[in-house]
């Protein structure tokens, strides 16, 4: 869990000199989308927000609380914008040196024990559960399906990790690399435009399988927005 306190004016910050990594999160690779649902198709089923929270969150420490978490019969989700987890893991790119705020370790940890690798695996945050909300209540927990949305670009990802009570709108190095956002957790990330779906009573198990996040994604995202596979392969 990670207290973001910094501000996106420092997004200028230059980025860490590159490191070889599995092409999944290079940055220097092009943006890879998942899935045949488009983003498009589930951005219009959450056009309207009926509050599943009994208050709002704030996007970062010190900005208005006006970020509602909104639901339907299958799905929790919110519109906010994208502060960078690093937590974890420690890789060449997230580690006590290039973010202020490391932790060593995740809310949810991997099958063999292991913190997440949030330099690999696409994962959000979910604020910690308080009077605010409690995403247990909604069928979310550990491993629950994603679909993050972000300038027609939809990434799956896992909940990986619980973040401030009274803050939302945080994911993972990868998730954030894939969607093509500045990862950079010092300074990195967007300040708006991100929509976060939960897929309710979902969970991918081992947690660090995120092929079997985008099968199980791309499932549930079809069913959600009523079309078949036919149906969205001639889109």
């Amino acid at each position: 869990m990670r207290v973001q306190t910094l501000t996106l004016a420092a997004a200028g910050a230059a980025l860490l000199a590159p490191t070889t990594l599995p092409a999944a999160v290079h940055s220097n690779e092009p943006v890879r989308y998942e899935g045949n649902v488009r983003a498009a198709d589930l951005l219009a089923k959450v056009r309207d927000c009926a509050p599943v929270s009994n208050g709002h969150y704030r996007s970062d420490a010190g900005t208005p609380a006006d970020i509602p978490v909104c639901g339907t019969e299958d799905v929790v989700f919110w519109k906010a914008d994208m502060d960078i987890d690093c937590d974890g893991q420690a890789g060449p790119r997230c580690n006590g040196r290039t973010d202020p705020y490391f932790a060593d370790t995740t809310a949810y940890q991997q099958s063999d024990g292991r913190q997440l690798d949030a330099e690999r695996l696409p994962f959000i945050v979910v604020p910690v559960a308080s009077s605010i909300w409690n995403y247990r209540d909604h069928g979310i927990r550990g491993g629950s399906v994603a679909a993050v949305i972000y300038e027609n670009r939809v990434q799956y990802a896992v909940v990986g990790d619980t973040g401030p009570h009274d803050i939302i709108g945080e994911a993972s190095y990868a998730t954030a690399d894939a969607l093509g956002i500045d990862p950079d957790p010092h300074g990195g990330g967007t300040a708006s435009g991100v929509t976060y779906i939960v897929f309710k009573d979902s969970k991918v198990s081992p947690i660090e399988d995120h092929a079997a996040a985008v099968e199980t994604g791309e499932r549930l995202a079809r069913q959600f927005v009523g079309q078949g596979i036919e149906g969205i392969a001639e889109s």
